[in-house]
């Protein structure tokens, strides 16, 4: 904990502007920030995993995490972007001749001016998105009814950190949920576990659950994320074949792994490679098969995965690239080429495909996810759609995209929801994720399905490096290696790209 006592006053001149002071009030760890000639006090901390926010960066009146990106109001504390959905606390700042001092805690934002329009809301998904939304809705004041329909067993979790560290047994059970179960009823969100959307009727602004019942909306939000992508091929029936999605998913491999010592992982997707990266800290051999010759070229080029597919290598993962499965049986797995492999049992990380089954039935218009437009909205007036199903115009690259990004689904969701209450915010949002591989974590901004140069300043091998993904000369994304600032400076260039080629 910092010594310095903030409470006591700090000279003004020790903070030059755009930088923040790091110290303490009472035993809260507190920065002080100074930003367009105005003080600042909130905690150092980020809601939510707890990102050194010292170490992150100012823009305007707002202070930005750089683990996972979070923004914060810092005159409010109120968490502006995903993933926080919680605020920040804050202090009041008095300053008295060239001095500034540090005083009492400030209130916690209040829901903005109450409304009750639409008559209803109803969020189909039980993900991260179908939370923000819900959250947005009760902080923008909405007070009608929220009903959020899953067909999860369990309530909105972490999913990043099911094959993470929940998966790797550095997390345990009860830091995967999102919010404490009896958040629900007291913020008066109606949460359907275990129910199934059959269909959507526009028309009557009904939704056909599984079973005969119905919902009624005045706007809804369809959110029901992706599916993994099955294996096709003899054995893949049967329970020794996993995959990870849910809660449940990860529990299952998890309770599997105690007593397993080798297990092959189908796919050297992000997943694939986290799950092995999980299972190598439990100690439990891993190898991988994979159709690609080079792990995430096709997303990050050949220089990053090589250097992923050596590290894994470091740890002792076996990689079959180039190569598909054939047939499982009992044990023994064969690949295409006669190659057999044993293990305990299999993994499948071989990608996910938008769960679009209900939007089609409904006769949204589809184009390989449900299409939207600036304002995440669907063929149909008062539908929405959010996260891993969603189609949209992205104003960087001019085309329309779907991302399958974590972040990316609750800043969407949460933009729907404002929208849903008679907003008309352009979702505009530089796409955000993470990848955790041991001590390595990939931070990435941006949107680059194709490139034309790869351009990397610092050395990958020392974990310290900057990837700039590049099409005519201009960048799309950027990735970093152990540069989390660096990260957050190249989303912001992003932005003001954007905010330029918009003519704002």
């Amino acid at each position: 904990m910092p010594d310095l006592d903030l409470m006591r006053g700090v000279a003004a001149e020790s903070i030059a502007d755009g930088q923040t002071l790091a110290g303490r009030v009472g035993d809260q760890d507190v920065l002080l920030v100074r930003s367009g000639g105005q003080f600042y006090a909130v905690r150092a901390q980020c809601t939510h995993y707890r990102g050194p926010l010292a170490e992150g960066i100012i823009v305007g009146n707002t202070i930005r995490c750089p683990l996972h990106h979070a923004c914060f109001d810092l005159a409010t504390g109120d968490a502006l972007r995903a993933p926080a959905l919680d605020p920040l606390p804050c202090w009041r700042v008095e300053r008295q001749g060239d001095r500034i001092f540090v005083r009492e805690p400030l209130p916690t934002p209040s829901p903005r001016t109450r409304t009750s329009q639409p008559s209803s809301i109803v969020i189909v998904g039980g993900g991260a998105a179908g939370l923000a939304a819900a959250d947005m809705l009760r902080r923008e004041g909405y007070d009608g009814p929220v009903s959020m329909i899953s067909a999860d067993g369990d309530p909105p979790v972490d999913r990043p950190n099911l094959s993470k560290d929940y998966l790797a047994g550095e997390a345990q059970d009860d830091w995967l949920p999102l919010w404490p179960a009896d958040w629900y009823p007291e913020r008066r969100i109606d949460l359907a576990l275990e129910t199934r959307a059959e269909r959507i009727e526009p028309a009557t602004r009904t939704v056909l659950l599984e079973g005969g019942s119905r919902r009624e909306f005045g706007a809804l939000l369809i959110a029901t994320g992706a599916e993994p992508v099955q294996l096709g091929i003899p054995g893949a029936e049967t329970t020794d074949v996993l995959y990870l999605r849910s809660f449940h998913d990860s529990r299952t491999i998890v309770a599997r792994a105690r007593s397993a010592q080798a297990v092959v992982v189908v796919g050297a997707s992000f997943i694939g490679l986290e799950v092995a990266a999980a299972l190598r800290t439990r100690g439990v051999g891993v190898t991988v098969v994979a159709p690609e010759s080079r792990p995430l070229s096709r997303v990050m080029g050949d220089e990053i995965g090589a250097f992923i597919q050596a590290l894994h290598e470091a740890h002792g993962v076996v990689f079959h690239l180039g190569r598909t499965v054939a047939s499982i049986a009992g044990r023994r797995i064969t690949l295409a080429n006669g190659k057999t492999v044993d293990a305990d049992f299999v993994v499948v990380g071989a990608g996910v495909r938008p769960s679009i089954a209900l939007a089609e039935r409904s006769g949204l218009t589809l184009d390989r996810g449900i299409v939207v437009d600036e304002f995440l909205e669907t063929s149909q007036p008062g539908i929405f759609a959010a996260g891993d199903v969603a189609r949209w115009p992205d104003p960087h690259s001019g085309q329309n995209i779907r991302v399958e990004h974590w972040v990316v689904a609750q800043r969407q969701a949460q933009t729907a929801a404002r929208n849903m209450l008679g907003r008309r915010e352009r979702f505009d949002a530089v796409p955000f994720f993470w990848s955790q591989h041991y001590d390595v974590t990939i931070r990435y901004v941006g949107h680059a399905e194709l490139w034309d140069r790869v351009q990397i300043d610092g050395a990958l091998d020392a974990h310290d490096a900057t990837a700039r993904f590049l099409k005519n000369g201009m960048p799309f994304a950027v990735a970093t290696i152990g540069r989390d600032r660096a990260c957050l400076e190249a989303e912001l260039a992003l932005e003001s790209a954007r905010s330029s080629s918009a003519g704002v």
